[in-house]
């Protein structure tokens, strides 16, 4: 018997361990949302595996994806991280976490009620058939990451917002046809 998953994992285990264990389970937590969406920044221009594997890199070289620790940064740790190989080192990317870890700690609501509130509170339960059906960003996630940048918030466009939402389970994007989409739909 074969086991049918999303075509975008592949083969490789850790791309399929995060399919079948992170991607589209709903995060209900404030600051693993945060990372998330930090981490999907990151990814902007690269594949997703390119994270995933840097993963355990980032976290330690950003305090755990602390945003109180790292809203206090300044350029001595811009220029630590742009030496560290283990991360994506991009100026902007980095620059625009310190900011988001600002813009995270003074928002006047919980993160992840705020984000929540953008599917009415329960993940939306899409049914695609294929990959090509899949959108590269929607209405909900083009609003989304508007109220995102109005917070201060940067890389955050409606792509990566989208991108985000699935890997968070905002969106069940699970092809209908893959071990997954079933038991994601039901943890909504």
């Amino acid at each position: 018997m074969t086991t049918t998953r999303c075509p975008w994992c592949g083969t490789d285990p850790i791309y399929v361990a995060y399919h079948d264990t992170e991607w589209g389970v709903p995060e209900r937590e404030s600051r693993a949302l945060w990372e998330k969406l930090i981490l999907d920044g990151f990814q902007a221009g690269l594949s997703w595996i390119t994270i995933l594997k840097k993963r355990d890199a980032f976290r330690e070289a950003f305090d755990g994806f602390d945003p109180e620790r790292i809203a206090g940064w300044g350029d001595a740790e811009v220029e630590r991280l742009l030496r560290n190989e283990g991360i994506v080192r991009h100026r902007g990317k980095i620059q625009a976490t310190i900011g988001n870890a600002r813009a995270f700690i003074e928002m006047d609501e919980d993160f992840a009620d705020f984000t929540w509130g953008h599917v009415g509170g329960a993940p939306v339960q899409n049914a695609f058939h294929t990959a090509a059906d899949m959108p590269a960003a929607t209405p909900t996630s083009t609003a989304l990451a508007k109220a995102l940048k109005a917070r201060g918030f940067r890389f955050c466009g409606p792509t990566i917002t989208y991108a985000w939402m699935e890997a968070c389970g905002l969106v069940n994007d699970h092809l209908t046809g893959c071990i997954r989409h079933d038991a994601v739909a039901r943890m909504g």
